[in-house]
């Protein structure tokens, strides 16, 4: 605990030299998150771009796309919030299509970018980042919030952050607007037809059981704590069923046991993965891969999918030449060996090329990467992840 907190103060003191002094300021928000007569919370006022509305496009093969989860999937909730989890500084963002930081942890676009590009949808705006009007949530909407957790305070010591369980509570609220503007039936409707994706539990590995927070590693073995993470989102995911969502893609957890940071802190050699983080992950992607069975059979007109993002991504790690990278541990930004121990925090600490490296910074992988796993989601392009079938599979059988 004593190396992480030394870790924090260095973060601290290398972003005064490298960062404009307002970096370091928590921010104050407008409205902080207001509760509303449903009991859940409204964006609040801010001076980061909003998203216009835009009609839904003709060729879209959904309604909308709906995005639940951590920093793998946040498009820009934790840019309104006080937290030093944070992604709106350059040079995250420089590889997008604006290139400008957006929120992403990525250089370019993070895995929803991709599918939302094959759904025939716009990029969909982050739920703090728009007006709080239905024609902005119409075609989406994206409250992944990086440093979230299944559990409530994975990843609080960063600051602020949106809870898994409190994101679905957003989304609560977002069905409860289109109920007042739709109507019951055509409301019901446009979330059935919709697709939503739910990438949780990184953080609950990184910033509590790995930490051992509480002492949780002498109260849970591995698999039991895999277990309680994968029943309590199993009973969300029954929530958002409730709500009439139909349409589920259930994302595993990524190799964390070979990101840079774990690189660095584990010593490895060679840059040779941590197995027995990995094999935590594998055990984890192991019950909610269950779960998601489990869910498919109980709850009628459902259809669930489970990905296996440890699958994947060790697909890409051992034919990282036939994919055209040439860096398999060291991340493109970052500080010391593997570039894991500072995390990416001034362009002066990036690569020039991006496309060749598997790592961004110390957890996140490259947009090179997220395009890979997004094809392996939609259609199993470069190889099969998903189970018992892939998105476009779900789309079409439903269509």
């Amino acid at each position: 605990m004593a190396l992480n907190l030394l870790i924090f103060l260095i973060f601290i003191l290398i972003s005064s030299i490298f960062l404009p002094s307002t970096a370091l300021i928590i921010p104050k928000l407008h409205n902080p998150l207001a509760p509303t007569p449903y009991g859940f919370t409204t964006p609040p006022n801010s001076s980061f771009p909003t998203f216009p509305a835009a009609p839904p496009p003709s060729n879209s093969l959904v309604p909308a796309l709906f995005v639940i989860g951590d920093s793998t999937v946040d498009c820009g909730t934790n840019n309104f919030l006080g937290t030093f989890a944070r992604a709106d500084h350059l040079p995250y963002g420089r590889d997008f299509d604006t290139h400008r930081p957006t929120g992403r942890f990525c250089n370019g676009r993070i895995p929803v970018d991709f599918l939302a590009q094959r759904l025939g949808l716009p990029f969909v705006p982050s739920y703090l980042g728009h007006a709080g009007a239905v024609e902005d949530m119409i075609q989406g909407v994206n409250y992944a919030s990086a440093s979230a957790g299944v559990i409530f305070t994975s990843g609080s010591e960063l600051g602020q952050h949106i809870s898994f369980t409190r994101q679905i509570q957003q989304f609560m609220d977002t069905f409860q607007q289109f109920v007042l503007t739709m109507g019951e039936n055509a409301a019901a409707d446009h979330i059935s037809d919709s697709v939503f994706y739910i990438s949780i539990g990184i953080n609950d590995y990184i910033h509590y059981y790995l930490f051992n927070i509480s002492r949780v590693q002498n109260l849970y073995p591995p698999w039991n704590f895999n277990q309680f993470l994968a029943t309590t989102i199993k009973q969300e995911i029954k929530n958002l069923y409730n709500m009439n969502a139909r349409r589920i893609v259930v994302m595993g957890l990524a190799p964390i046991g070979c990101a840079p940071f774990y690189l660095w802190q584990y010593g490895s050699e060679n840059g040779e993965c941590i197995e027995e983080i990995n094999d935590m992950v594998m055990e984890f992607n192991f019950a909610m891969r269950y779960i998601v069975e489990e869910l498919g059979m109980e709850l009628p007109d459902l259809s669930i999918i489970f990905c296996d993002l440890l699958q994947g991504s060790m697909d890409i790690l051992k034919n990282h030449e036939r994919y055209g990278f040439n860096v398999t541990s060291d991340a493109c930004c970052g500080f010391g060996r593997y570039n894991g121990w500072i995390l990416c925090i001034s362009p002066l600490m990036a690569c020039r090329n991006a496309s060749n490296h598997i790592w961004w910074d110390q957890f996140h992988p490259t947009d090179a990467v997220n395009a890979i796993l997004a094809d392996n989601v939609w259609n199993g392009l470069h190889t099969t992840m998903c189970y018992p079938k892939n998105l476009q599979d779900v789309i079409n059988s439903q269509g």
